[in-house]
């Protein structure tokens, strides 16, 4: 898998869209959409940014290794049983799907 398809992947799994990511980071929306199809590469500063972002390693980014290990900056949940792990990232889940379907009906009231 590439670089572009693992910054996609991992951006999706999170729930964001490029603008969220590339506001988060600082740069537009098109530069993220240019790394995301591997038009570009991004250069080491905003490659460090997206892995702290979405809380994977630069060495899964990079595809040297194939499992997304956790940033080792990030010790969130680092005592946590598998069943633990499990609970907070449904919990998590169902969080952001109610909260997007929340937006959605935002967006529609607004246009009524």
């Amino acid at each position: 898998m590439s670089l572009g398809a693992r910054l996609k992947l991992e951006r999706e799994k999170k729930g964001w869209s490029q603008i969220d990511v590339a506001e988060k980071i600082g740069i537009t929306n098109a530069v993220l959409s240019n790394y995301e199809r591997d038009y570009r590469d991004p250069d080491t500063q905003n490659l460090t940014k997206l892995a702290d972002l979405y809380q994977v390693s630069t060495d899964y980014l990079l595809g040297r290794i194939q499992v997304p290990t956790p940033n080792q900056n990030d010790t969130f949940g680092a005592g946590w049983t598998d069943e633990e792990k499990e609970i907070a990232t449904a919990t998590v889940e169902a969080y952001r799907k109610k909260k997007k379907e929340i937006e959605q009906k935002g967006k529609v009231k607004g246009t009524t």
